[in-house]
């Protein structure tokens, strides 16, 4: 399948390359072009635009930071809009809010277009690895079209809609409200491990008990990260997942259901921010709890 590829950050340039090994034809852009000629040994070809790139693509595979940054490679002068063909498939993986779901969807349909919503779980050694999970949502001939796209790239694909398609957002739902339950065990790491060091228990042994209680990579990767103190590289930026919680309490406020833990978490995510930890991993919110514990 012919594929444009932009967006080549942690997270892109892993996938991007599974495309490549999978057989794809990739045209990758990304505002840093260096990134996108580190590709060119895989195979890629490296396009001067957002526009150049998804000039005659099947696809158009987005992964970006956030909002204002699809907004731009979608609409800006040398965006995707005006340069995809009639009858191709934009694929956002970034994490968006769920009006910029529905406005790309209306756009995309006005000018003949498609547009389905596929977002991540996984850290960029997951991307790395084709070991993402890929959540779906959107017209179900457009879906079926991309399927070998999200084979190549994770381990297990959802596809929301039981088969009769599901508007795209509702996958931007599914990913937003996920990422508020990582945020929510990063949160409850940090208030154990404050309380436990206090009370003289040390806190590895701690999480081989929890690793044995719950068996999950969440909990096992970020668990030690956070008992080693190693936020550093940040393999998702504490900045962007404070982003992320202001996204689900903005789709709760739009569902009318309130979560009240969500919000405790963006108030300690904002402490974060105020101590100089916007970009280390998300999960130096734990040092939130720490500081308030007096250690």
């Amino acid at each position: 399948m012919k594929i444009a590829f932009i967006g080549l950050g942690n997270m892109g340039s892993g996938i991007a390359r599974n495309l490549l090994r999978a057989g794809h034809q990739v045209t990758a852009f990304n505002r840093t072009r260096a990134k996108a000629e580190a590709l060119e040994a895989n195979g890629a070809q490296v396009a001067a635009s957002p526009a150049e790139a998804a000039h005659n693509a099947e696809v158009v595979m987005t992964m970006l930071a956030d909002d204002r940054a699809v907004e731009e490679v979608v609409f800006g002068g040398s965006g995707i809009a005006e340069s995809m063909i009639s009858g191709a498939v934009h694929v956002s993986n970034s994490t968006i809010s769920t009006a910029l779901a529905r406005r790309l969807t209306a756009e995309h349909t006005r000018r003949g277009q498609h547009y389905v919503s596929a977002p991540v779980f996984g850290r960029p050694e997951a991307a790395e690895a084709k070991k993402l999970v890929v959540v779906v949502a959107g017209p179900e001939t457009a879906v079926e079209r991309c399927r070998p796209m999200f084979d190549a790239i994770g381990r297990q694909t959802f596809v929301l809609g039981d088969g009769h398609g599901a508007e795209p957002w509702t996958a931007n739902a599914a990913k937003l409200c996920g990422n508020f339950m990582i945020a929510s065990v990063l949160e409850t790491f940090g208030e154990a491990f404050a309380t436990l060091r206090k009370a003289g228990v040390q806190p590895p042994v701690f999480l081989e008990i929890m690793n044995t209680l719950f068996a999950s990579p969440v909990y096992a990767g970020y668990g030690r990260t956070i008992a080693e103190n190693k936020f550093e590289p940040a393999g998702f930026a504490l900045k962007l997942g404070l982003k992320d919680v202001r996204l689900a309490l903005a789709l709760a406020d739009d569902c009318g259901a309130p979560m009240p833990l969500a919000s405790l978490i963006r108030d300690q995510m904002i402490s974060a921010m105020a101590h100089g930890q916007g970009e280390m991993d998300w999960s130096s919110v734990a040092q939130t709890s720490a500081r308030s514990a007096g250690l």
